[in-house]
């Protein structure tokens, strides 16, 4: 009867290190899939940066007040 709950035990211990080892490469793939994502939201950000930037620039050349700039004749 002992050795039944000792094998009991094992088997239990077995299924839970089974089921442990599961989440934790579920977890990892996720991890690996948001530091992806998380690479790919810093580029595109980097790149809207420079667009705001560029833009800024030409507002800033461009004449302040466009309604001085045309004639209201």
């Amino acid at each position: 009867m002992k050795n039944v709950f000792v094998i009991g035990a094992l088997v239990l211990a077995l299924g839970l290190i089974g089921y442990l080892y599961q989440q934790l490469s579920a977890t990892q793939k996720a991890l690996q899939t948001s530091e992806q994502r998380f690479s790919d939201c810093e580029k595109v950000t980097f790149q809207l940066q420079n667009q705001l930037a560029l833009l800024q620039k030409k507002a800033a050349s461009e004449p302040r007040n466009k309604a001085l700039a045309y004639d209201c004749s």
